[in-house]
């Protein structure tokens, strides 16, 4: 009988029967009653769980199809029963198409587990260009991320909020966005976001250009952070300030750390609890310093490997927001979205299905 090793690379087999372990273990732990008591940890296994289900389980059916072609085989070759052997001669074809077809998918599926893996993000949103304009833009995208999250059921947590001057806006905001597939999808929007429309601080009624831009850091575990807290971190407690600079109370709640060995700062001010505001600082410095972690690891790998999580700049303009058309241009896809859909309605699924079939695509084409 027949094996996945002779259809498939070694170095693929290996990797699918790494994960296929893997996939054993989440669910044994999963019926830990101790690990049941643990909302957090319950959360975090089952996310894991359903990004390796599709490549562990298609990996399952191409094994069961292998043993059915080698079974086929066998009836073909040892010609005791020609009736038999005539069948078996018609359906192993078959057979055979739908094993090439799993496998097919399997690799896709591969080619997404790491990023499916990650659960939980930090989404940063800054005004760009365009002053007053630029801030209210920037108000508005981050309410498209909210109701895209309502539509998804993910989490959304705001962690910082820093309003706009003059006519309201946002100057920064950060939040933490937590649920199944939120850094395959949200990791797309990394980059800078502009619009196209009448500002309604605009008189005369010219179209004028803003941007925000926004960042997409992959929120980690304890375990895959390590930092020095009382030797390689400096901490400030201060009043929280205004937008104009001004103290806005008289307690010094809000928390300014800073990572003495790559110079990161962090403040935060949301809350008006000093622990509240430590706590949201750790871990939005713990993302930051993540985030450091993989540019550099991906810095360091074949330019064969780019796309993949690490790679999308700040700097570039992902989206451009078109109200006079009516449409969303998305810069790495051809085809045009409908605005009011993405932008009003946060409904971000066709223009997010779109990018990671094309994302797909191309790393299956660097396997």
């Amino acid at each position: 009988m027949t094996t996945t090793t002779d259809a498939i690379p070694s170095a693929l087999k290996a990797k699918l029967d790494e994960l296929a372990e893997q996939y054993r273990d989440v669910g044994r732990q999963l019926e830990d009653p101790d690990v049941l008591a643990d909302h957090e940890q319950v959360r975090d296994l089952s996310i894991r769980r359903s990004a390796l289900a599709p490549v562990v389980e298609g990996y399952q059916r191409f094994g069961g199809l292998l043993d059915e072609a080698a079974e086929l085989r066998q009836a073909i070759a040892s010609g005791e029963d020609a009736e038999l052997a005539e069948m078996a001669k018609a359906e192993l074809p078959g057979i055979e198409a739908r094993a090439a077809e799993e496998i097919e998918a399997v690799k896709a599926a591969l080619v997404s587990s790491d990023d499916n893996l990650v659960g939980s993000v930090i989404l940063e949103i800054r005004a760009g260009t365009g002053g007053d304009e630029a801030q209210l833009w920037a108000a508005d995208l981050l309410g498209m991320y909210e109701k895209y999250a309502s539509k998804k059921s993910w989490a959304f947590e705001t962690l910082d909020f820093t309003g706009g001057e003059g006519h309201g806006g946002l100057r920064s905001a950060s939040v933490s966005v937590k649920g199944e597939g939120v850094w395959a999808e949200l990791s797309f929007e990394a980059g800078v976001h502009s619009v196209k429309r009448v500002p309604a601080t605009e008189a005369q009624g010219r179209i004028h250009t803003s941007t925000a831009t926004v960042a997409v850091l992959p929120e980690p575990k304890a375990v895959e952070v390590t930092i020095d807290w009382a030797n390689d971190v400096t901490e400030h407690i201060t009043t929280a300030q205004g937008p104009g600079g001004q103290n806005v109370n008289k307690v010094a709640t809000a928390v300014h750390l800073v990572h003495n060995p790559t110079g990161i700062e962090v403040r935060m001010q949301e809350s008006k609890s000093q622990h509240q505001n430590r706590e949201k600082a750790r871990r939005l410095l713990m993302a930051r310093l993540y985030e450091l972690q993989l540019r550099e690891a991906e810095a360091e790998r074949s330019a064969a490997r780019k796309g993949q999580i690490g790679t999308g700049e700040r700097s570039e303009k992902v989206r451009v927001y078109r109200y006079q058309d009516g449409i969303v241009a998305d810069q790495r896809l051809d085809e045009k979205f409908q605005l009011r859909q993405i932008l009003f309605d946060g409904d971000l699924a066709t223009l997010m299905s779109a990018l990671l079939e094309q994302r797909t695509a191309q790393r299956l084409a660097d396997l």
